[in-house]
């Protein structure tokens, strides 16, 4: 077939939209690994089921499930970024965790707590994203090591002696062996094995000896996963073996012997039973302990969860009225916009020094008050001066027996106004050893707007500045209260701040 020119036009973007489809299709596709072998666990211990996309891509939006035989009820199941309890399956409740450390590279563990017999077998991680799902395979081997085997002799029996060997908690069906002092395997009488109620076995195996020079049998117990065994040994006596009617006299006189020796046998295995029973009440214990510690640690983040969310109501509620709460700086802050402030740090360091502030003092009692109360400033406000909008700025008081800090104003030429109003005004709070003022100084004269009293030494302190609502306001930010506040104050100019190492100076009225 020739296709023309018109032809071949209108098949390029068929042919483009194509390849498209095929990349978005190929790049959407994804693949599940689970470990090359099994994982294998010892009984009572946590283990941990990884499985990884290839490629290496993000699962953390996919739909991710594990389970045994049937997709639900699931031994676990994570989806929307989160657990979902609701299909899991009961044994596994309270014992399963994602690890997730690795899931924006697609790498995802299970991790299992405290293993039973019973979380023995096959495990399926599934990944579901979209319409494209894949999974893969893990085996999990649990080991349970049991106790060591218990053997005592029965009594004589087809012309020999009859010997039992016995075990508890081995998982899975361990093997059971009998040898002799040279190694050489002895084939066994009978054997039988039950199952508890947690699925561990007991085991029980009898062996007859007829020849009476082995001395010794030895009883193996040897788990089929890690080939890890317990052994134990008895001795058989020559004389204890049934021999013809000449032997049978003689044997009367060793069967308080025999006596003695099951009185001992048995009491040995009563004492490794008691061992036992106390391994098994420690590890109860141990076991109460931790859950106990995670009931505790759940009700500590239970209870920051509560007092976080009360502290955002009591925030919410704060910020609503806020003008009226003369609380919390540290909210206030978010109404307000810092200024760009400069303290004069070398001068600042200096004055706790006694002999400095002393000359300082000495350098300045003589000046006039208004070249006192401009020249010692020891803020540079680094913009130009606030004539609208809220700022706040902290000032570090620390130990200072004499200090003023505050706001002056610089009043700017307004028609109808007085001349007065060109001078400075200061709005400041001044501290003067142990007592604490609050004062409004004009050109002439400083008027008293009250005593404070403040139990504890300021050591920072934040100033808010509300231009619009004609509010300056003082708060010890240490202890997060309020110290003062100037209202209804009218400004008519721009406003700087103001701190100093020295105190103002009376007024001949208020003297």
């Amino acid at each position: 077939m020739v296709c023309s020119p018109d032809s071949s036009g209108g098949f390029l973007p068929l042919l483009l939209l194509l390849h498209v489809s095929t990349w978005y299709s190929a790049v959407s596709e994804f693949s599940v690994t689970g470990p090359a072998e099994s994982i294998m666990v010892l009984l009572g211990e946590d283990a941990t089921l990884p499985c990884q996309l290839f490629p290496e891509q993000s699962a953390a939006h996919m739909h991710i499930r594990w389970y045994r035989t049937q997709l639900s009820p699931a031994v676990f199941v994570y989806q929307n970024g989160q657990e979902q309890g609701g299909e899991q399956m009961l044994e596994y409740r309270g014992r399963t965790e994602l690890v997730r450390d690795s899931i924006n590279k697609g790498g995802v563990v299970l991790l299992i707590h405290h293993v039973r017999a019973s979380d023995h077998g096959q495990y399926r991680c599934h990944f579901k994203d979209g319409q494209s799902s894949q999974e893969a395979i893990v085996e999990l081997h649990v080991v349970g090591l049991g106790s060591a085997p218990h053997v005592h002799m029965m009594g004589p029996k087809d012309g020999g002696i009859q010997v039992l060997c016995s075990a508890d908690g081995w998982f899975p069906k361990p093997r059971v062996q009998w040898s002799d002092m040279m190694g050489v395997n002895l084939q066994s009488l009978s054997e039988f094995q039950t199952q508890d109620e947690d699925r561990l076995f007991h085991v029980e195996a009898s062996l007859v000896v007829t020849d009476s020079s082995l001395g010794n049998v030895t009883c193996s117990i040897q788990n089929p996963l890690s080939g890890q065994e317990k052994a134990s040994a008895i001795f058989l006596p020559e004389p204890f073996f049934p021999r013809m009617d000449p032997w049978k006299a003689a044997l009367a006189g060793t069967v308080p012997m025999l006596m003695l020796l099951l009185i001992g046998i048995s009491y040995t295995g009563w004492r490794e039973h008691q061992a036992k029973e106390r391994e098994v009440k420690k590890k109860k214990r141990e076991s109460h302990e931790r859950d106990q510690m995670k009931n505790e640690k759940e009700m500590a983040l239970k209870d920051k969860e509560i007092l976080k969310a009360e502290l955002e109501r009591r925030k919410s509620l704060y910020l609503a009225d806020w003008r009226k709460a003369l609380l919390y700086p540290d909210w206030r802050k978010e109404k307000f916009q810092p200024a760009d402030v400069t303290i004069n740090q070398v001068i600042h360091q200096n004055n706790s020094d006694p002999e400095r502030k002393e000359n300082l003092r000495e350098e300045t009692q003589d000046l006039p008050l208004s070249d006192k109360k401009g020249d010692c400033n020891l803020i540079t406000l680094n913009q130009e001066g606030f004539i609208s909008g809220r700022h706040y700025w902290e000032v570090d008081i620390k130990d200072t027996d004499e200090w003023t800090l505050g706001i002056y104003e610089k009043p700017t030429g307004k028609i109808g106004l007085s001349t007065d109003l060109q001078d400075k005004i200061f709005r400041v709070l001044e501290k003067k050893r142990c007592e604490y003022r609050a004062l409004t100084c004009g050109p002439q004269d400083i008027s008293l707007e009250g005593h404070l009293q403040i139990e504890k030494y300021p050591q920072k302190i934040v100033i808010f500045l509300d231009y619009e609502g004609h509010d300056i306001s003082f708060y010890d930010m240490t202890q997060g209260t309020h110290i003062f506040s100037f209202t209804q104050a009218s400004f008519y100019g721009s406003l700087y701040p103001y701190f100093s190492f020295k105190s103002m100076q009376h007024s001949p009225s208020e003297q």
